[in-house]
């Protein structure tokens, strides 16, 4: 299969942990992975309508497009995978992104485009990672118990992706999506030492105040490894600059899909 890829041109993708969380054992420790160029055979893989509604295109992209066969994109950081679909889009259809938004001082929907080139990582500070583990600790600033939790893989929000369709069905139509707290259970370790899946669900689910969970959040956000997708934006309708983030539309591996 590595052989079969070479056959065309690569790339070298930086990713945005560096490789410090993985295990010295995979090829992601490197803090880089090497991806070919799109070629038809991935444009299979993107109009598979069996894998759209699976909801595993992107995986089986990304993994079609991955050199190296013995990385396992399972244990792949999600920052890290957000810099491997970026590169890969580059790669596949060119920097330009074209997308739709709504302007959030006038709500008018206004065409508006993106050079994915210029996507930098998010700046974190990197010396807070110990090589090869994925696990911090945070102390609650409200109740002062202590946590210790990782950054969530792609393997992590598949399973959040489950529970969540599964809770959806048993619950029926409902706004309570439950979202917040199923990610807060995958991301927790162990609270005051308890490591108790049982223990730590009940805590999340009836301890964890409010304030603490949007400080832990806020903390979880600020050093978790990633793209920044933040760019400055201007509403050609009323002239409103606003920070925002690059929305991800079904444009951005499907460009030829117009609105």
């Amino acid at each position: 299969m590595a052989e079969e890829k070479r056959q065309f041109p690569t790339e070298m993708v930086n990713l945005p942990s560096r490789g410090a969380l993985y295990s010295k054992e995979t090829s992601l420790s490197g803090g880089e992975v090497e991806v070919k160029y799109m070629t038809a055979k991935e444009e299979d893989i993107l109009t598979s309508q069996n894998l759209i509604r699976k909801g595993i295109v992107i995986d089986k992209l990304l993994q079609s497009l991955v050199v190296d066969a013995s990385i396992n994109l399972d244990e792949m950081l999600i920052g890290d995978k957000n810099a491997l679909m970026v590169a890969s889009r580059i790669l596949g259809y060119g920097k330009d992104y074209n997308f739709e938004v709504n302007c959030p001082s006038c709500n008018e929907k206004v065409k508006d485009s993106f050079d994915l080139t210029k996507m930098k990582d998010k700046k974190i500070d990197h010396s807070i990672f110990k090589s090869g583990v994925n696990e911090f600790d945070f102390e609650l600033p409200a109740t002062k118990r202590k946590i210790t939790y990782k950054l969530l893989t792609q393997k992590d929000e598949r399973d959040i992706d489950e529970e969540l369709k599964a809770l959806k069905k048993v619950a029926g139509n409902t706004d309570n999506t439950a979202e917040v707290t199923t990610r807060l259970k995958k991301a927790i370790i162990s609270v005051d030492s308890e490591t108790n899946r049982s223990k730590i669900n009940s805590f999340v689910d009836n301890e964890f105040l409010s304030r603490d969970s949007l400080a832990f959040r806020e903390h979880l956000a600020e050093i978790t490894p990633d793209v920044d997708m933040r760019y400055n934006y201007t509403c050609p309708s009323c002239d409103h600059e606003e920070e925002m983030t690059v929305p991800m539309t079904v444009q951005f591996f499907w460009p030829s899909t117009r609105t």
